[in-house]
């Protein structure tokens, strides 16, 4: 689906680069050099639309329909770059697991230092000679 987005988008801007390119400017004839009508007001004088500026205005309108689909379409799920591989973790989803790992070793930690101490009261008292027992 994304990949016919993609070419209905490359088409449409290449259609747009050449529409807007063959138009000439609104005061680009003769009159408009030597400060005719067309330079004087602030649009110039309206003709008729021709086929290359309804061109333009579709292309345009379209142009932008296939952008905002694009966007909708990249912003569905998290996904890799590289094909088969899962998408990078996320910073809150590394805090969590931070978090979760910090809790686990915080349960942990008082049953490992009780063995560590009696092991350490073991070794003190062995290393003492008879008469300080």
């Amino acid at each position: 689906m994304s990949a016919l987005v993609i070419l209905l988008h490359v088409i449409i801007c290449v259609v747009l680069i050449v529409a807007v390119l063959l138009q000439s400017g609104k005061a680009a004839d003769l009159a408009g050099s030597f400060g005719g009508v067309g330079s004087q007001t602030a649009f110039g004088p309206r003709g008729a639309t021709t086929l290359l500026a309804k061109i333009t205005t579709g292309a345009a309108i379209l142009f932008m329909i296939t952008s905002i689909g694009l966007w909708l379409i990249s912003t569905k799920g998290e996904k890799s770059v590289v094909k088969g591989a899962p998408a990078a973790a996320t910073e809150t989803q590394k805090a969590e697991e931070k978090n979760k790992a910090s809790t686990t070793e915080k349960k942990e930690a008082p049953a490992n230092q009780t063995e560590e101490t009696k092991q350490e009261k073991k070794e003190t008292s062995s290393s003492l000679p008879n008469s300080q027992k």
